[in-house]
């Protein structure tokens, strides 16, 4: 599951980043120059995308919500998913072409 950090210190090909009080050293090969205060989606030590600081906060927030889950606590779910609500799920672009080629034999 991606996380968001926020980077506080940058370095070489790589960012110190901050979630929950814990800092974390990220690979940045895959979105490049980054600054500190920036937002990075983080996956598996590295990061996948920059992102605005609402985003992160909603991702934060369903994070958030998931881990009050699995410690048996209620949760306002719609609230903290609170951006899918009003929305059909969306396909990434790649998976939206047909996924079939019309020549292939039968």
């Amino acid at each position: 599951m991606g996380v968001p950090m926020r980077v506080v210190e940058v370095l070489p090909g790589h960012a110190v980043c901050d979630y929950q009080g814990d800092l974390h050293q990220i690979d940045t090969a895959l979105v490049g120059d980054v600054e500190p205060g920036e937002w990075l989606m983080t996956f598996l030590g590295a990061a996948r995308e920059t992102m605005d600081e609402a985003s992160a906060r909603q991702a934060l927030s369903a994070i958030s919500a998931l881990d009050a889950l699995m410690r048996g606590e209620a949760v306002d779910l719609d609230a903290a998913f609170a951006d899918l609500l009003a929305r059909e799920p969306q396909l990434p672009d790649h998976l939206l072409s047909d996924p079939i080629p019309s020549d292939l034999p039968e």
